[in-house]
Formats: structure tokens, sequence, C-alpha cells
């Protein structure tokens, strides 16, 4: 593991986000226009604008970071991802066995282009002239993946393994006893993807942060597994206690309104409400915090130190606040809720430098050049997001 940099020496470089929700809704009000006239095409063009505007009003020591992203590579990126959809939609409707094959082979994939889209997103954003990298390896990529594909694909394989014929089960013409199998090795499954969830939440996130790299500084991650199964856990306890607050709210329906075919549908539809609304303003922003605050709390290079302070409190209440918002002006508040998640999110974080950054920028080298030319165009500049 890296050292961290000497607390004595550190001086703090401020990050600041200077984008205003007025600016940002007229890139994202054309975006949106031209995504549906193009029926879904102009996305890519639409997502390298949106990260240019962010990445070019976030300031780190005064100096804004740069996104250099070509759109049209990640417009090959996209059709790349639509055909492999298609792919999978003709057949699964094909037959079972080719559905599953096609399935088994998005799975096959699907780390390498998680891990290409690290490469061309860190490779096409610079600060102050240096290049981001992404240097983690392709097998890494799908180790960290790993916990999560036996699980899934037994669910997915499960029903051919005994037999079962969705349309059939449907209909109800099927054994019960290969039913009753079906549904013990479903449950079976989907208990031990939750169980495995956190782990490969850990996994993801030490190999992306490990995997940053800024001239000759590389990031080490030092977030424990167990927290994740710590923060996992107090989110399943928020989330009974959200499905208890909307119980709350279905008994007393009941038992004001009185029985009958209209009052159970009113309260099946108020619990509904009431449970998906505080998940979305309460479940949420918990995740967002107690996450944003663990992975950069644990985030350091042998010259730079990361921390997060970012409040639950004011978060959930800007998150309360945009949501009103949004839904009173029919999505236009959109924009303007996205700049302030993000202001608030980004100037949470704090980071500390031993050393003189003059230096990075003075040793910057052709080969460092080549190696963010290669990674930016990797993979057709395929970016997820991830």
């Amino acid at each position: 593991m890296q050292e961290m940099p000497d607390s004595a020496t550190q001086r703090r470089l401020e990050i600041r986000f200077l984008g205003s929700g007025s600016e940002y809704f007229r890139i994202w009000i054309v975006n949106l226009l031209l995504t549906l006239v193009t029926a879904g095409l102009y996305w890519p063009f639409a997502k390298a604008r949106r990260l240019r505007y962010f990445y070019g009003n976030t300031e780190v020591d005064g100096h804004a970071l740069a996104f250099h992203g070509d759109p049209w590579r990640m417009f090959r990126g996209f059709l790349l991802m639509v055909a492999l959809g298609g792919v999978y939609a003709v057949a699964s409707h094909a037959t079972a066995w080719s559905g599953l094959i096609a399935l088994a082979a998005a799975y096959a994939l699907w780390p390498a282009l998680w891990r290409s889209s690290m490469r061309f997103r860190m490779g096409q954003t610079s600060w102050r002239g240096l290049r981001f990298r992404f240097e983690g390896g392709l097998k890494d990529a799908y180790l960290a993946l790993a916990p999560l594909y036996l699980p899934v694909l037994v669910m997915v394989a499960l029903p051919l393994a005994l037999g079962l014929d969705p349309k059939t089960m449907e209909e109800g013409g099927v054994d019960k006893a290969l039913v009753n199998q079906y549904l013990i090795g479903t449950g079976l499954c989907t208990a031990l993807l939750l169980l495995l969830t956190p782990w490969c939440l850990s996994l993801i996130k030490r190999y992306q942060h490990q995997g940053y790299a800024l001239a000759q500084e590389r990031c080490d991650f030092n977030v424990r597994t167990r927290s994740w199964y710590w923060l996992s856990a107090k989110a399943l306890g928020l989330v009974l206690l959200i499905m208890a607050a909307a119980g709350g709210v279905l008994f007393l329906l009941v038992s004001q309104i009185g029985g009958g075919e209209a009052t159970k549908f009113l309260a099946a539809a108020a619990f509904m409400g009431v449970f998906y609304a505080l998940l979305f303003v309460v479940l949420m922003p918990f995740w967002v915090v107690r996450q944003h605050n663990l992975v950069w709390g644990g985030t350091h290079s042998p010259s730079l130190q990361f921390s997060s302070t970012l409040p639950l409190g004011r978060y959930l209440g800007l998150t309360l606040k945009n949501t009103l918002l949004t839904v009173i002006t029919l999505g236009l508040y959109r924009p303007f809720a996205a700049v302030a998640a993000s202001r608030m999110r980004l100037e949470s974080v704090s980071l500390a430098m031993s050393g003189d950054i003059e230096t990075w920028v003075t040793q910057q080298s052709t080969q460092q050049d080549a190696a963010a030319a290669d990674f930016a165009g990797d993979f057709f500049g395929i970016d997820m997001g991830l």
C-alpha cells in the first residue's frame, strides 16, 4: 500500500464548482430536444456537452478541469452498445437458449467495456495541461465483477436446467414440483446475490480508485470490505423503517375509510406512493452521502490525500427541495437541481497535497501524452458513466 502524504507538509487545494442553473438550463433543454427529435441518437453528443460544462466549471486550486472527448467517438461506442442490446433482444425472443447465450456473451464483454469506458473518460480529462489516466488491468476488471456473475447466471439458466418454458409457466401448465424447485433456487440465488453485493461494491470501488493516475501519482484505496457491509446494513435498516412508515399510512387509511375494493386500491396506491417517495428522498440521499464520504475519505496517493464531509442533513433537504420543484415544474427544474447537487458534492471534498504541483507540470513528458492519447482512443470511445 502507498504511503499517505505527511500532514505536516501538506497544503490544501480548494475545489469549487462555478456552474449555474440558468447556464446549464440552456444546454440541457437543447440536449433534451435534440435527443427527442433524433430518437436518442443525439445522446452521446448531449453527454459530451454536459461533461464539458460540468468539468469546465469545476476548479481545483484555481484551475478548471477540461473534457476533451470527441462526441463522434462516443457515438460509435453508443451504436455498439445499442447493437449489443438489439442482439440480446432478438435472441431472447427466438429461443430460450439463444437468449441465454446472448446474455452470457454480454456478461463476457461487460468488464472489458467497463474498463474501456474508464480509460476513455480519464484519458479525455485534464487539469493544468496534465491528462489523467486509468491504469486498472483487464483481469482485475473481471475479478471485481465476478462475485455477482455466478448467482445471476444461475438464476437465468435455472429454468432451462429444469426444463421449464416461461410461456408454459405463465399458463400454469407446469409440474408444481419443478416450479417449487425453481422458486427455491431463485430464492437462494437472490439471497446469495444480496449477501455478495457489498463485497462486490468494495471490489468495484477499489478497482476504480486504485486505477486513477495523474502525472507520477497513482491512487490507492484503503476502505475495508466490512465498511461496505456496515453501510449496506444501515441502508437495509432504513428500508425497513420506510416500509414501516408506509405501512402506518396504509393502516390509517384502512382504519379511517373502512373496507371495500375501492378502499383497498386506494390504500395500496398510498402505500406504494409513500414507500417509493421515501426511498427517493431519504434512502437515496443517505446512500449517496455515506458512500461519497466513505470512498473519497479512503482515496489517496503518495502526494495527495482526499477527504469528504458531505452533510447528510443538508443533502436530504436539498434532495427534497429539488424533488418538489422538479415535480411542480414538470421536470424543468431538473438542470437547476443537477447543478445544486453537484456543487454540494464537489465542494464537500477536500484535497491536501504535499510537494510542489509546478514540478508535475514542468515534468510533463511526451511519454505521458502518448499514454493519454492511447487511453483516450480506447475501444471506440465508449463511456458508460461508471
